[in-house]
């Protein structure tokens, strides 16, 4: 694999099941509307940075004015148009027209689970970037962001519980087994995989223009891991 973008661009397997599949999106869905009434009553301009498959946006798409859901993978990003396209108020972007001018005055940005994929030096782009796209008031979340104490033994444990309440906790243990057994360990160590302390987080947020703090809960299942909140100065 060249990068992180052509693995999650090929023939992969993160959901051990159909269950695990519904179950991920629907929690995540309700995190991003939790972030979203705290827009305000008026509905918000929502930007997806980094978005995978988004399972979720037929669910969060009618609370928001614009849902811009930001993907650089080529065939999800073709997928996504596929699947969406009977939605008038979902947009699919390449990463490329995150700038003004391209796109609406954005609300609300959300990076969930992606700045592992991503090296500092393009995070600190991110971060300028959507400084320029963001309406007065607008908030970014930085969500999943796994501190470096976090193994994946912690991982796997967090996936064991997700499984234990959602009733697919036979495939999640099959699931972790296949991943054991896969190249996914190979390509972590060959790509690279960011982790970032809360200090480290904090520190790097504000030096890029942003009020910033740490939110409860994370996005998601595992705790373990962190969502960062940041506002203009």
């Amino acid at each position: 694999m060249r990068s992180w973008i052509d693995y999650w661009d090929s023939d992969h397997a993160i959901y051990v099941n159909a269950r695990h599949k519904a179950a991920h999106a629907a929690g995540i869905a309700a995190d991003f509307r939790r972030h979203i009434a705290a827009a305000g009553p008026a509905k918000p301009v929502v930007l997806d940075h980094g978005c995978g498959e988004a399972l979720y946006a037929e669910a969060i798409a009618p609370s928001c004015d614009t849902l811009l859901l930001c993907e650089a993978a080529p065939t999800i990003r073709k997928n996504l148009v596929e699947r969406l396209a009977g939605l008038t108020n979902v947009r699919v972007v390449n990463p490329d027209k995150v700038k003004p001018g391209a796109i609406p005055p954005v609300d609300l940005v959300v990076a969930n689970s992606l700045l592992q994929y991503l090296g500092r030096p393009e995070l600190e782009a991110l971060l300028d970037a959507w400084r320029q796209v963001l309406a007065p008031g607008g908030r970014v979340l930085l969500a999943d962001v796994i501190p470096p104490g976090v193994s994946p033994a912690t991982d796997a444990a967090a996936l064991l519980r997700f499984g234990w309440r959602g009733g697919f906790m036979v495939p999640a243990v099959i699931g972790l087994a296949r991943t054991a057994l896969s190249d996914y360990g190979k390509i972590r160590k060959s790509l690279g995989f960011s982790m970032y302390s809360e200090a480290d987080m904090l520190a790097l947020m504000a030096a890029h223009g942003y009020q910033v703090r740490r939110i409860h809960p994370n996005f998601g299942h595992n705790q373990a891991r962190m969502t960062f909140e940041g506002t203009l100065n």
